[in-house]
């Protein structure tokens, strides 16, 4: 490779590297608070909440992203509802992967012993005691390793963003390979730097796993 073509590119796709891990990182934070509100729904007593909870995850984990992105960016204007490219991959992202995180969560949760719940009734905790003090920090364990793939499929699912005109790595990249007409290289660096950042979260997730294990 050319090492001048290198040190003029290389920079500028840095930059979409850094777009793409800053949409990660606040959609995965966004889509684990909405996975818990679903996981609630879904674990109420009260059966409209519980339906609405269930249709969540069965209809987010069953449609494309790339759909939702089109209708929160092409769709929504349709009905005087605008949203800017940035709000609309955050908001795609978030409600994407909250659908899977949730199922995650509510397995980890179901998985714990049902004596776990009525020794803490006993000693007199209510639902949501129960469940933050006792039942989630015995599941942390449990649902971090499906929730790891969950977040590393985030980062490559980010470069679906470029067809609603956010700037990202996968945009960038296509904007260099336009101008440059070199593509290969273009494209290879870019998988370079995907490649950097899921490697970078797996081993994350790994130590976080062993330190609560």
């Amino acid at each position: 490779m050319d090492i001048n073509f290198l040190n003029q590119y290389i920079p500028i796709l840095a930059h979409g590297a850094f777009k793409t891990v800053e949409l990660t990182f606040i959609s995965i934070i966004f889509g684990i608070i909405l996975a818990f509100i679903v996981v609630m729904m879904k674990l109420s007593n009260i059966k409209i909440i519980k339906i609405i909870g269930t249709f969540y995850t069965w209809f987010f984990r069953g449609t494309p992203l790339l759909i939702l992105l089109f209708i929160l960016y092409f769709g929504l204007p349709q009905i005087d509802i605008r949203l800017s490219s940035y709000s609309a991959a955050i908001l795609g992202l978030s409600i994407n992967i909250s659908a899977y995180v949730a199922e995650a969560i509510r397995g980890a949760i179901l998985s714990v012993d049902k004596c776990q719940w009525e020794a803490a009734e006993t000693e007199g905790l209510n639902y949501f005691q129960t469940l933050w003090y006792i039942i989630i920090p015995q599941c942390v364990n449990r649902m971090i390793p499906a929730v790891s793939n969950e977040f590393i499929a985030l980062i490559k699912d980010t470069a679906l963003v470029s067809t609603i005109a956010m700037t990202d790595l996968m945009s960038t990249s296509q904007k260099m390979a336009n101008v440059s007409f070199r593509p290969l290289e273009i494209f290879f660096i870019a998988a370079i730097f995907y490649l950097m950042m899921t490697t970078f979260f797996t081993t994350t997730l790994k130590y976080i796993e062993k330190v609560t294990s």
